[in-house]
Order: C-alpha cells, then structure tokens, then sequence
C-alpha cells in the first residue's frame, strides 16, 4: 500500500528494537526504545501516519499491543514458532530481526495469531493464575504426606487433609520430631490457603456478567462442569474463529502433525503446537466425562472395540467434546444432540 509505513517491533522485556520502512522497502528509521509506557507514547507520536506494525507474541506483548493499537491503522501479533522460519539467519540480533519482521507485514507475509481484547485476557490470566493455585495445593499436599511417611507416623489417606482430622493426628503422634509436626502444620496451612483462594477466583469468573451466560451454555453439555467451560471460553475467545471443527481439534492439541513429501504423507504423535491449556483440561475431562454423558461413553466403547488403547480412546472423546463445545458455543444454544451431533 503505497504511502504507508510499516513498523516491525522486536518486543523484550527492558527494551524494544523497531525498524520502519516505505512499501518499497527503504528503511525512514530504526533504532531502540525503552520497554515503558512514556517512550511508548512519544514513539508512537513521531511515527509517521498512517503505519501498519508487527511484533512477535511474547510474554510482555499484551500491554504494548493495548498502547500501540490505537495509534495504528493495523497492528499484527505474529506467531512465535512460525516467525522462527522467516527471522533464521546466520547473522541474528535484535536490529535484523525488528527489520525482517517489517518485511513480512510490508509484504502480507506475517503469520498471525488471534490477540483476544484486554477484558477476556484479564480473565484468562486470572483463570491460569488460578490453576497455578491448584498446582501449589497438590504439592503441598504430596508435602505433608512425604513428611509423615519420612518418620512412619500411621495415617489414612483419604482423610488425611481434613482439618479435624489433620489436626488430631498431630497431638496422638509420640515418636515424631517436633520439627515434623511444625513443617507439616505450615504445609497443611498453606494447603487450605492455596485451596480456598483458587475456588474464591473461580466463583468470581463464573458470575462474572462478560461470560456467565456463555458458561452456564456450555456446562449444559454432559460432562462438562465449569472448569472446562470456563477454560474454553476465555482460552478459545470467539469461537467464529475456527470455521470447522477440525481446525478447533487442531488448536486444542488433539492432532497429530502432517508431513507430506513426494506424494507420501504420514502422520507423527500429538503436535506440540497447541494451546496447552486447553490440551490438559480437555483430556482430563475426556477421562471421566463419559460416566455421565452416554454419546460419549458410546465413543469410548467404539474405540475400543477397534483395537485402540485408552490413551487413544481419551483422546477421541476429547475430540467429540471439541465439537459440542464448538457448536454450543457458535449457535449460542443450550447442548441438544440432533443439533450438536447429527
């Protein structure tokens, strides 16, 4: 587009190299910017208007997508794994790599990836934090239990993590080390703390207004209860996106990739390139959802009656649960089989 300029960011976490070249490939100006909102500002000023830009998604991405994008007339997040097949090259630093990044905008040449708004991104941090919650308790858990199999106090498993319970076996153990009782205790403690704060985020997201009534859609679909409804929500963000449900399959991580060469194609194990949150939840979900949804105890037994193991049946009900969440969420209907499953 002539008389345009298109601007490539090479984002860090303290700087930010840039590049800015014509539609004829002249470079007006480059060079490197502080990674804060007041050099932002006044380099998105002296930018000559209009321009088209491009980054590489990162960690640090969002925010400096949220200031930049009013300021532009197109702002584009390019997909990390596949800029690395554009921005390879013997000589690599962060001037060459804001400079090629500006050639593949100027040349429509940037593989994009969706950049969700700020209010579902919120969300969606606020849901990881919540699973990294739910990570912490376990290993406090697993730390209690070490610490009393350490000295060879008796205990049962199921109750072992109630309070009442955790609470009377400290005062009946005689041959225990005080160290271990304190440590156990502090454990313990962290446990309940890590437990009723992730159930605290995950009322919160629930009733939140932007998605309550797309989570109580969703969670009509047997077998899917409201952590999965709530990851897919803010993890797929709109759902018209994806205009097939193979391609929705694909993003989860449910496919294998293709390699095709000389007329033969072949098939590896699950593609590494996926959204590993929803990966994880779906196939832990595809694990029991089948004892309360019969259209997929019924995918189940078909997989197995074929020869495939349990790992590869999982993995076909969390593909049959791509496709009703999918459609769910697309006709913005409650779950009905002739609808959802034909």
């Amino acid at each position: 587009m002539k008389g345009y300029h298109y601007v490539g960011l090479d984002v860090h976490k303290k700087k930010i190299a840039y590049c800015v070249k014509t539609a004829d490939g002249d470079v007006v100006d480059a060079g490197m910017i502080k990674a804060t909102r007041k050099e932002l500002y006044a380099f998105a000023d002296r930018l000559p208007k209009p321009w088209v830009g491009g980054m590489e998604a990162t960690l640090f991405t969002g925010w400096i997508y949220d200031e930049l994008k009013p300021h532009a007339h197109e702002l584009w997040v390019g997909h990390s794994y596949m800029l690395k097949a554009i921005c390879a090259a013997k000589r690599k630093n962060d001037r060459l790599d804001a400079a090629k990044i500006a050639d593949a905008v100027r040349c429509n040449l940037m593989p994009t990836c969706h950049m969700a708004p700020p209010e579902i991104r919120e969300l969606r941090r606020v849901l990881r934090y919540r699973s990294f919650l739910v990570r912490q308790c376990v290993r406090m858990k697993n730390k209690v239990a070490g610490l009393l199999m350490e000295v060879g106090a008796e205990y049962s498993k199921k109750k072992l993590h109630g309070r009442r319970y955790f609470n009377e076996l400290l005062e009946g153990l005689t041959d225990t080390p005080e160290s271990v009782k304190q440590m156990a205790a502090q454990a313990h403690a962290s446990m309940e703390f890590f437990e009723s704060n992730q159930k605290k985020l995950v009322a919160t997201l629930k009733s939140h207004p932007l998605i309550c009534e797309r989570i109580k859609r969703l969670m009509t679909i047997p077998g899917v209860g409201e952590i999965t409804a709530l990851t897919w929500a803010l993890e797929v963000d709109d759902p018209r996106r994806f205009s097939n449900s193979a391609k929705a399959v694909s993003y989860c991580g449910l496919c294998s990739g293709q390699s095709e060469s000389a007329g033969k194609s072949s098939r590896g194990p699950l593609s590494k390139q996926r959204n590993k949150h929803l990966q994880t939840i779906l196939v832990e979900t595809a694990k029991l959802a089948p004892h309360w949804n019969t259209q997929l105890a019924q995918v189940k037994e078909k997989s197995l009656a074929r020869g495939a193991n349990k790992n590869e049946a999982t993995i076909d009900i969390a593909r049959k649960l791509v496709c009703y969440l999918l459609a769910v969420d697309k006709s913005e209907k409650a779950f009905s089989m002739r609808e959802c499953d034909p």
